[in-house]
């Protein structure tokens, strides 16, 4: 007998909560779960992959499905004979839902009105925790599903989230991102209204032990003035902003249903950079969406550029039944390829430069397995030259001297498997860039 194997796919926000779903669901014995993603017909295909092969690798396991692709399309699912049952995005949350008999539960996501309950206890093996405070979405952009399988906004009440991630700090994690599915959407649910800032100012106060504070995707109209101070004057909130762009042409902006244009993404990123110069830039975009032309296509390329955008998240249009947009005049797919390439080189020539530009400067990295970690700014580092285990600890340095630890918590839940110490934020010079890695020397 095997105990639960859980198989995620999709965003932050899906991996945090399969670590709730595994202590959910942890006494059961030969069970696979597959926590799926919906967001483009091509996760759903790869959920349908993942679940064929988890059914090879176990044959007598049995395989239940949840996510968001298995709550707005539980037929397709349940019509898979590897499928022993389907199960919504409320259920995969409710004990009963593994024990029932019932094949298919998937209740009505946008009756749901409670906060969630199952906020991540821990990652283990890693040093950073995603923290859900938001789940569902109020808006309805013309080619998003996504509000269909999460239903609508709402918040998780401060003191939960800031107890939770004290219980957090105190097993060990150095660093926390704060997931939603539209996260500055953050509190209007919630008594006296508070917004994502005043949510990430209680958190620095009560829980000041917390090193480093990070963000999911953000929407850059939703960025005001108390989030924006944080953003770029707070040391311990992260240089590292991920925006949810989707384009950089003002028509195809307004017939996604966006409420920024292409104005604000560039002023958004000028007053961030302005203040912080060294925040990074990361962003989602699509290519191809419906009715895009080539000009409209090349507006979305200069954004690359004129944002700085240095991690690029780049997703081919592919149309969602049930979306607006899937009715809209589409692009033929070879197009929709061929802009998306474009925007992929154009983004990986700016982190590249990015990254070289960063040799010779001094980072500060969470050691998070095998040597390697993130800077503050989210830059990939591998550690030149890692410190050993035990009696070892900073030892190795670059030429043999004594690495400078600024914050170690050794805890039983983030095992060192060798090559660097988790959890632990080093301070590196950085020598070189490897293959889109930085390699940083300990000081």
């Amino acid at each position: 007998m095997s105990g639960v194997e859980i198989i995620t796919l999709g965003c932050r926000l899906n991996f945090a909560e399969s670590e709730a779903i595994r202590a959910f669901a942890g006494g059961e014995d030969d069970l696979v779960i597959v926590n799926s993603c919906a967001v483009t017909n091509e996760a759903v295909r790869q959920t349908r992959q993942a679940i064929r092969k988890a059914k090879r690798a176990r044959p007598d396991a049995r395989v239940f499905v949840t996510g968001c692709a298995a709550q707005v399309e539980p037929e397709c699912f349940a019509a898979m004979p590897e499928v022993n049952r389907v199960l919504g995005n409320r259920e995969k949350f409710d004990l009963a839902s593994f024990t029932g008999e019932a094949r298919v539960q998937v209740s009505d996501i946008m009756q749901v009105r409670e906060t969630a309950p199952h906020l991540a206890a821990g990652f283990a093996e890693r040093a950073r925790a995603f923290v859900e405070v938001q789940n569902g979405c109020a808006h309805r952009c013309t080619f998003c599903i996504i509000p269909y399988g999460r239903g609508n906004s709402r918040s998780v009440p401060a003191g939960l989230v800031v107890d939770r991630i004290r219980a957090l700090v105190d097993e060990g994690f150095r660093e926390v991102v704060l997931t939603g599915v539209d996260v500055t959407s953050y509190g209007p649910d919630l008594p006296g209204s508070p917004t994502l800032g005043a949510l990430i100012e209680r958190i620095l106060k009560h829980v000041p032990e917390l090193p480093r504070l990070r963000l999911s995707s953000l929407d850059c109209i939703e960025i005001d003035e108390r989030l924006f101070e944080l953003a770029t004057g707070e040391p311990r909130f992260m240089p590292h902003l991920h925006m949810s762009f989707q384009a950089g042409d003002d028509m195809v902006l307004k017939r996604m249903k966006r409420r920024h244009s292409r104005a604000d993404a560039v002023e958004t990123v000028a007053r961030l950079k302005a203040k912080r110069p060294d925040i990074a830039i990361g962003a989602d975009l699509i290519a191809g969406f419906p009715t895009e032309s080539d000009e409209m296509a090349e507006n979305s390329l200069r954004l690359v550029e004129q944002c700085d955008i240095v991690m690029g998240h780049i997703f081919p249009y592919s149309p969602k039944r049930g979306t607006p947009a899937a009715l809209m005049p589409q692009v033929p797919p070879a197009i929709v390829k061929q802009r998306a390439r474009r925007l992929r080189e154009a983004c990986a020539e700016r982190k590249a430069m990015w990254l070289e530009g960063l040799v010779g400067t001094r980072q500060r990295v969470l050691v998070e397995k095998d040597g390697f970690g993130h800077a503050e700014n989210f830059a990939p580092v591998r550690l030149k030259a890692p410190p050993l285990d035990g009696e070892g600890l900073g030892r190795g340095g670059a030429s043999g001297g004594t690495a400078s630890f600024i914050d170690v918590h050794p805890h039983p839940t983030l095992p060192h498997r060798g090559g660097g110490l988790p959890d632990a934020i080093v301070e590196v010079e950085i020598t070189a860039v490897d293959n889109g890695t930085l390699i940083g020397a300990p000081l």
